[in-house]
């Protein structure tokens, strides 16, 4: 099913407020503990709620990545702890198909398009138990993105944006990454979504931590000027705190990582952001070990503002831990 794209009245408007105070300072939020990982042991309620409890003291609006798993334990927190906190409520989406090189279709994957519907379903179903909790949804992640390992067929992914779409209120998007927005491909699904959700990532793009405010600005920039009737959202960016010094990462990456780095590269950049109003999420809460490779020092375990355990590294050490 395939619906026609919709016009610019037609779309919703993101709106990062409470009360009609501003929020748009946001986080993203991935709940797995040591020992925890998305296809194996989960979070307690007890967990969840610690972790929300802390995250208010610095943010109101925060994003996870996937409807089904601890997601609806977190909405019903949110409701039962009377948080005054938006979500952005993620569906992960996965390859239903595997393509030759020239786009025909070599096999199919049953299991994975039944689960990938479930998702959607979820996401529909929580979006409408949840209304004061969920600010808008993220079907799929970075899928159209040309490194992607989870490539998605644009068409699939509209789908489920219209599934979406008819079944909810709130604003839809997909998240993707930089690259993909910047092409004149991306003006296809662009049509389909109510505004842009980008990840700007200034390590991964091999810039210096003294460039680093004024990459996301020009590429903020970019990305607007290629879909000027579109709201931008930035839904990731951030600094790690360690890379390894092998494999992809260590050709890529070139900014120093670090703590203060860390700190300095936040504060700079939510000065930045609260000035100019532009809806974001850092990347991320709380580093996340079951993460990339094994190897201590993969990036992707060390994006967090705090460590796994939940103690803060120096952007909020002591003392700067109230909102």
């Amino acid at each position: 099913m395939t619906c026609p794209s919709q016009s610019n009245s037609d779309r919703r408007p993101f709106v990062a407020e409470i009360n009609e105070n501003w929020i748009g300072n946001g986080i993203c939020y991935g709940p797995h503990r040591d020992g925890q990982n998305p296809g194996g042991p989960q979070p307690t309620r007890a967990q969840l709620r610690d972790d929300l409890h802390l995250m208010r003291k610095h943010w109101q609006m925060f994003r996870m990545y996937a409807a089904r798993g601890s997601t609806e334990i977190v909405l019903d927190l949110l409701r039962e702890e009377r948080l005054d906190m938006k979500l952005i409520l993620g569906a992960w989406i996965v390859p239903e198909l595997q393509l030759d090189e020239n786009g025909n279709v070599i096999e199919r994957f049953p299991e994975i398009a039944a689960s990938n519907r479930a998702e959607v379903v979820t996401a529909i179903r929580l979006a409408s138990e949840y209304p004061d909790q969920v600010l808008a949804i993220a079907v799929g992640n970075e899928t159209q993105v040309h490194w992607s390992a989870h490539r998605v067929q644009t068409e699939t992914l509209i789908d489920y944006i219209h599934q979406v779409r008819e079944a909810t209120k709130v604003p839809v998007s997909t998240a993707d990454d930089l690259p993909y927005w910047r092409t004149p491909e991306s003006e296809r699904l662009a049509d389909e979504v109510d505004f842009i959700f980008v990840h700007i990532h200034p390590m991964w793009c091999s810039q210096q931590l003294d460039n680093a405010l004024a990459f996301v600005q020009e590429q903020y920039a970019v990305v607007s000027a290629q879909h000027p009737e579109h709201q931008i959202v930035i839904g990731e960016t951030g600094w790690a705190t360690q890379v390894h010094a092998e494999g992809h990462q260590a050709r890529l990456i070139q900014g120093t990582p670090g703590e203060a780095e860390q700190k300095r590269f936040y504060e700079e950049y939510a000065a930045w952001i609260e000035e100019a109003r532009i809806p974001s999420l850092l990347f991320e809460a709380f580093d996340e070990r079951w993460k990339g490779s094994a190897h201590p020092n993969e990036v992707e375990k060390h994006w967090g503002l705090y460590f796994s355990d939940r103690t803060p590294k120096a952007v909020f050490s002591a003392g700067s831990d109230q909102k």
